[in-house]
Order: structure tokens, then C-alpha cells, then sequence
């Protein structure tokens, strides 16, 4: 069993404990490898491991890798998502190749997206980002924005909004993850009541998973214990 293949069953049984612990079915929760900095070589070995969801933060970076498992015709079948910052210019790219975006935060950026993403595509899953902490070196909008920007959203035919992403400023102390990450849940939840086919909550890394669970996260965006760390010498286009 590789280290890979190792990490991933880890991280599957650490998800399941600690949803069960919380009285939530385990299966409710999508695991997102973040892959983001990695080589084919490690994405290769988490396909081998059965995981098929991967998380790119970088544009070219991602490319790169989609082309690649679709030239190998690798199955099964894989989901792509786009969960970095994303500029206008780079729109077209991401509307063409992903199957999500996680970080939507205004309304121009997604109208290019309804507008560029091919007829032949099912529409492109996008999540809106919430600052949920108030960071201003941070993406996204404020929680009262969100009911507008979602009603726009939603009437755009090639998009299709399944819920909200958030990356709350890190917090050590487990009591303080919670009580911002049922914020995100209380947003979801009104979220739901408006739009009811919004399905996701993607909430929790690593260092905070535990209490995203427990807030009623439905995706974790799991990287480092995944794949070890990081070289944040790649590209950041």
C-alpha cells in the first residue's frame, strides 16, 4: 500500500468517526483532494486508491493535469474543481475544462462563466464564496450580499448553484472553528430555504475538519494529510 493510498484511507476513516460522532451519515460528506503543487504521479496513486474528486487552485497548473487524465482516458471518470481565486481573464479556461468552481464572488465574473461554458457541458457547478470572517486580503462577499448575488446566479442557464465556500481565518481553538463555521451553516441554511436544489457546504482543511463536520460541512478540501506538504514553488497562474 503506498503512503498515498495509506493517507487517504486515514483520512476516509477519520472523516466517517467523526461524522458518525456527531450523529451525521458519513456518506452525506464528499472528500475533495486538493492537489494542487502535485505531479500526475501522486494524483495517479490517489485514482489507484479509488478517490476521484481533485481541487486545483492555479488555472495553467490545472490544465495541465485535466489534459493529461483525459489523453490517458482514466477511469473512473473524474471531477475537476476550481477552488482558487479566479480572474476575469482566466474565466473562459476554467468555464471550458472544470466541473466546479468553488470561489464565485460577484456577479460580472459570472456572467462570463454562463457565457463561455460550452452548450455540450452540463452547466458548471459553482459555489459562492462567503468572507465569512471579515479578512480583507480574503475573496469573497459578505454574508448580506448573498441572497442577491445568489438570485442572479441562479438564473443563469449554464451554471448551475449548488451552495457556498468559505475560508475562515485560522483559529487553534476547536470552540471558536465551530462557532464561525455554524455561522456558514445558519447562510447555508437560509441558502437551502431559497434555492432548494443547493445541495454543498464546503467547508474544512485539515486543521479544522473536525468542527466543519460537526457544523454540517457536505465537502472537505483535504490536502496535507493527503499528500504531504506542499512545494509552493509551482506556478500561480
Amino acid at each position: 500500500m503506498s503512503t498515498i493510498e495509506q493517507n487517504l484511507q486515514q483520512v476516509t476513516e477519520r472523516i466517517s468517526l467523526i461524522a458518525r460522532q456527531c450523529g451525521r451519515d458519513p456518506q452525506q460528506i464528499t472528500l475533495l483532494a486538493v492537489s494542487k503543487t502535485k505531479p500526475v504521479t501522486a494524483i495517479e496513486e490517489a485514482i489507484r486508491a479509488g478517490q476521484t474528486a481533485f481541487g486545483e487552485n492555479y488555472v495553467q497548473e490545472g490544465l495541465e493535469k485535466i489534459s493529461y487524465f483525459q489523453q490517458n482516458a482514466f477511469t473512473p471518470a473524474l471531477s475537476w474543481h476550481f477552488i482558487g481565486p479566479l480572474q476575469s481573464n482566466k474565466s473562459r479556461l476554467v468555464a471550458e475544462h472544470f466541473d466546479w468552481l468553488h470561489t464565485l464572488d460577484r456577479l460580472q465574473l459570472a456572467q462570463r462563466l454562463n457565457n463561455q461554458r460550452p452548450a455540450s457541458m452540463a452547466p458548471l457547478n459553482v459555489l459562492i464564496q462567503i468572507n465569512i470572517s471579515g479578512e480583507a486580503s480574503k475573496s469573497g462577499i459578505a454574508p448580506d450580499r448573498l441572497p442577491e448575488l445568489a438570485a442572479l446566479v441562479a438564473e443563469l442557464p449554464r451554471l448551475r448553484l449548488r451552495g457556498l465556500m468559505a475560508i475562515p481565518a485560522p483559529q487553534a481553538d476547536y470552540q471558536r472553528q465551530l462557532a464561525v463555521f455554524r455561522q456558514m451553516a445558519a447562510l447555508f441554511a437560509d441558502l437551502r430555504h431559497r434555492h432548494p436544489d443547493a445541495d454543498t457546504l464546503s467547508l474544512g482543511m485539515t486543521d479544522d475538519m473536525p468542527a466543519a463536520i460537526a457544523a454540517g460541512s457536505t465537502l472537505v478540501r483535504i490536502g496535507t494529510a493527503i499528500f504531504g506538504a506542499r512545494d509552493y514553488q509551482a506556478p500561480t497562474a
